[in-house]
């Protein structure tokens, strides 16, 4: 695997064994280390002599997501917070909590949404459903693969649960239907298909954030920078990194047609509005998301298709899923 730039692996070795002899007894250390997935304790080793070593000599093999799981299990059960500062200073924490509510594809109106039990975070959509799909299952730690997703689908659709070919046709057609006439994302969405199917999927138009009131219910105002995300993958080690797609009005806004001004003319630079998205992709990233921006112009160049499946190899083999290549 490769490993992240500028990760020092060695730290978050010392930091869990730090943290294990700091919480746990000698007798008790052996078990501890099997229950994490340690290798278990040799003849002529003895805990009591050094816990650290002890520790240590069973992370040396370990990889880095192996690492991050472990040191993840440890703040879960003893709460080291020496530990999950290191995490989120290496940028390696993930995004805490679990998924409970995954709405994408939209490709109509937006769904009307109430909380029929809001201490447990329960929704249910009462308008608009038809026009968005809603991922209802528990995630395990490997993330939401088009394994999970066609499973899913197949349980809405049984008429495809005899057909795995047209169940995997049918939901990449409902999702690329989401993505309407929009050329730059079908590009991103119909490369990264051709990677395979034993990946993560690649989750488009997701609701990340919500309002339940329009612009115009508002007064124009606007309470959140943006609603929708272009894309979401949900990886490894609650690792959620999301893939947005940059046409002009990301940071320009439309400077009125004059007469004889040529169309790409058109737009006046706007750092308000830069300014917004980039302080919502800070606070994306304080809450241990990934935030990866293509822009539209790439999209432009005959080698598009090659600059996208080398970004999202790379991006998967960062996360130790399977080389697509």
């Amino acid at each position: 695997m490769n490993l992240p730039s500028g990760v020092p692996v060695f730290k978050l070795r010392d930091a869990i064994a730090e943290a294990l002899w700091g919480h746990v007894k000698a007798n008790r250390l052996a078990a501890v280390c099997a229950y994490l997935g340690l290798a278990p304790q040799g003849a002529e080793e003895d805990p009591y002599n050094s816990k650290r070593g002890y520790v240590l000599a069973r992370l040396e093999d370990k990889s880095l997501p192996d690492l991050m799981e472990i040191a993840r299990r440890v703040i879960e059960e003893y709460g080291d917070d020496d530990l999950q500062q290191l995490l989120a200073q290496l940028g390696l924490q993930g995004v805490s909590g679990e998924l409970k509510n995954l709405i994408f594809a939209a490709d109509g109106p937006k769904p009307q949404i109430v909380l029929p039990d809001s201490i447990s975070n329960t929704i249910r959509i009462v308008k608009n459903e038809q026009y968005c799909l809603v991922y209802d299952q528990p995630l395990e730690g490997r993330g939401l693969s088009w394994q999970d997703l066609v499973t899913w689908w197949v349980r809405q659709h049984p008429e495809y649960a005899d057909d795995p070919t047209q169940a995997r046709i049918s939901l990449r057609d409902r999702l690329r239907r989401s993505l309407g006439d929009n050329g730059a994302e079908l590009l991103v969405f119909d490369t990264y298909v051709k990677l395979g199917f034993d990946l993560p999927a690649l989750i488009p138009q997701v609701y990340l954030h919500y309002d339940p009131y329009s612009m115009s219910e508002l007064g124009g105002a606007r309470r959140l920078a943006r609603q929708r995300m272009d894309f979401l993958l949900l990886m490894n080690h609650r690792t959620r990194a999301v893939i947005e797609i940059d046409g002009i009005q990301h940071y320009a806004r439309p400077a009125g047609r004059a007469a004889g001004q040529r169309p790409d003319t058109d737009w006046l630079a706007d750092p308000g509005r830069y300014a917004s998205m980039v302080t919502e992709d800070r606070e994306l990233t304080l809450q241990g998301y990934e935030v990866y921006r293509i822009g539209g112009h790439e999209l432009c160049d005959a080698a598009a298709p090659e600059m996208l499946t080398v970004f999202f190899e790379r991006l998967l083999r960062r996360h130790d899923h399977t080389d697509p290549s």
